[in-house]
């Protein structure tokens, strides 16, 4: 048998029969790590332990503590529920079942569906099923025994899976025990390797391969982690996130809400358009006089959607009007934008424009509307209206580099004002489908790989940075923020786009030094992305408290006794006038009933005033989530309240001028 050269990490090179599996490997560097290890990685791909190298290249050991080991544990435990389910109900038939953020599920047809009364006792035959520490096994069938295995065990979902699998492809089926999968793995190397963090989680509804035309099966949802100390910050996060939904805040908080006939769309009430509004003006001040504001139309006929690409690309998720007239003028078709950038390069072309003039930088609060399907909308997280903190930059391919990095710079500086310090910039490269020559390409992933190399040497490592390979849009590669929140969820928000295929669809251009017609690089830019999402996250992530200067109730002023009525009325128009949001509690309740019904709202600060403090000119201060209670002047209490409240943006710039 041929010799294969294999790379170690540390840099070493070894030669190895190509027929050694894995475990022969680990076996070879030491007895321990043949005892830890879950699987190997050749070149990059996880592979069985079972698995000849076969080939020289790259080599990894993977151990069950390794991050990597993570997909592999919720991979099996997957297994582990079908061939617990099927113990426990036989006659029930499996499906598919994958693993997915968190967790993994499988999809199951059965008679009568299956609830969460079931999970104790799956849960308990499942890890009985990993006591067994049953090894698993892989066989390559041929397409026809597949089909003949599965249908005479009366598993027809299977024999349909077996049909869809390319010709030419092997047809993996692991065992664990006696119990058998179709499967393209890897797997560990047993059962028992799993571990017992393991929870199901939910079930729910599920057609089979997701067509309304199909079957409805019945789809278990669970989790596995490593470790029990993980499973149980997963739940814990869980609850957390329960409490924080936005949805619930919003209602207590009396925010917004939704109803079915403007589904995937907001009805913001007043608190919580003041805060949408207060974001609004916020990210307006912070583009400061770099950036034109400008307003394209809501809705445009559809060949220039053609002419951009997205009525082809796109399609399907836009939706279509046409006007009701009788006049032939009034019969085109029309779409509602989805997006910003054809209105914003139409702005562009609007008249001549020299290189001098780049980059040019047009910013739009502009609403879209994207269709979702129903079962996919959330909240504000998942809507089919919304408004855009959009911007795209004119520019030349020198300038490039130079505006990626503002841009990270504004974004970075934005999530440091809501409080957000964890994050994580990737680079999206070019995907399998996509628009425009290699060459541009290769240029703009040159570029925005050095700009990234800038971003991470420039926070002195503070923020990660990832490459994410064929993840880019069809029209050119991107950056993508990640940012972690206060219970430790990740939400993508803010993008860097560039791209050179609207500017040559569009025939945009500018002059250049040589006078000749150049065409321009665009710039897609959003920071907070979908200013609805966004505020959906500032809910979660604050639970509801929020900073004051974005509270949209921040001060009332309740009264002891109807001695103080005067007194509380003068010091919530003080307020108002200092430019606070405040209103006055004046009913004739206790005054423990105010301050307990006003926490529940979430009011940043309570000023309570009685007689006494009508005499003396002060006020008792009381902070949402402090039992404590602080006496001081009105006057005080004003400056800090009034400091409390300016933007963080409006402080700097007051500081910088001083």
């Amino acid at each position: 048998m041929a010799s294969v050269s294999l790379t170690f990490p540390d840099g070493s090179v070894r030669e190895y029969d190509a027929a050694t599996t894995g475990a022969a490997l680990a076996e070879s560097i030491s007895k321990s790590l043949a005892k830890k290890a879950v699987a190997y990685v050749v070149d990059g791909t996880l592979r069985d332990l079972s698995d000849p190298i076969g080939a020289s290249g790259a080599v990894e050991i993977v151990t069950r503590d390794d991050p990597r080991a993570i997909e592999l544990i919720r991979h099996d435990a997957a297994h582990v529920l079908a061939e617990a389910v099927q113990e426990l109900w036989p006659g029930t038939q499996v499906t598919i079942g994958p693993v997915i953020e968190n967790g993994f599920y499988y999809d199951f047809a059965r008679d009568e569906p299956f609830t969460p009364d079931d999970f104790p006792v799956i849960e308990k035959k499942m890890r009985e099923i990993i006591q067994r520490n049953k090894p698993f096994t892989k066989e390559i069938w041929s397409r026809e025994k597949a089909k003949q295995v599965f249908a005479e065990k009366g598993e027809a979902y299977k024999v349909e899976l077996v049909d869809a699998i390319p010709e030419g492809q092997d047809l993996k089926i692991y065992y664990q025990g006696d119990w058998f999968d179709l499967c393209r793995g890897p797997h560990m190397a047993s059962t028992g390797q799993i571990g017992n963090a393991i929870k199901l989680m939910k079930v729910a509804g599920a057609y089979w391969r997701g067509d309304s035309n199909n079957p409805m099966l019945t789809r278990i949802y669970g989790t596995a982690w490593a470790t029990q100390e993980q499973l149980d910050q997963y739940l814990h996060m869980l609850e957390e996130a329960e409490k924080r939904d936005h949805r619930r805040l919003g209602r207590e908080m009396d925010l917004f809400h939704f109803q079915e006939e403007g589904p995937g769309v907001v009805f913001w009430h007043a608190k919580g358009w003041k805060m949408f509004q207060t974001l609004v003006s916020y990210m307006r001040r912070r583009l400061d006089d770099d950036y034109q504001e400008v307003n394209a139309p809501q809705v445009l006929d559809h060949g220039l959607w053609e002419t951009s690409g997205h009525w082809g690309w796109y399609k399907e998720n836009m939706f279509a009007v046409q006007s009701a007239g009788e006049d032939a003028e009034d019969k085109r078709v029309f779409a509602l934008k989805p997006m910003n950038c054809p209105g914003h390069v139409q702005i562009f072309k609007h008249g001549l424009k020299s290189y001098r003039e780049l980059p040019i930088r047009m910013a739009e609060f502009g609403v879209v509307h994207r269709y979702e399907p129903s079962g996919a909308l959330h909240g504000l997280m998942r809507v089919r209206g919304f408004t855009q903190d959009d911007a795209h930059i004119f520019c030349t391919e020198e300038q490039l580099a130079e505006e990626c990095l503002k841009i990270n710079d504004l974004i970075l500086s934005v999530y440091e004002d809501f409080g957000f310090n964890e994050i994580v910039v990737k680079l999206s490269t070019r995907p399998e489908k996509r628009v425009g020559s290699d060459e541009n390409w290769d240029h703009a992933e040159a570029i925005m790989t050095r700009v990234l190399e800038q971003i991470e040497q420039q926070s002195g490592g503070r923020i990660k940075t990832e490459i994410f390979p064929g993840e880019g849009a069809f029209y050119g590669p991107k950056f993508e923020y990640t940012l972690r929140d206060a219970i430790g969820r990740e939400w993508q928000c803010g993008t860097t786009q560039v791209d050179f295929n609207l500017p040559e669809r569009f025939g945009a251009f500018y002059i250049g030094a040589d006078s000749e017609k150049k065409q321009p690089v665009m710039i897609h830019r959003a920071i907070c992305g979908s200013m609805e999402r966004f505020l959906g996250i500032l809910i979660e992530n604050f639970s509801g408290h929020f900073p004051l200067w974005l509270a949209p109730l921040q001060v009332v002023v309740a009264t002891i006794t109807s001695d103080a009525d005067d007194y509380a009325r003068s010091v919530a128009a003080k307020l108002k006038a200092a430019g606070l949001s405040a209103e006055v509690d004046l009913r004739n309740e206790k005054i423990n009933y105010k301050v307990r019904e006003h926490s529940l709202a979430k009011v940043p600060v309570i000023l309570v005033c009685g007689r006494r403090e009508a005499e003396e000119g002060t006020v008792n201060v009381r902070r949402f989530g402090s039992r404590d209670q602080q006496s001081m002047t009105f006057d005080e209490a004003l400056a800090q309240l009034i400091d409390e409240a300016t933007p963080p943006d409006v402080k700097r710039a007051r500081e910088a001028v001083v």
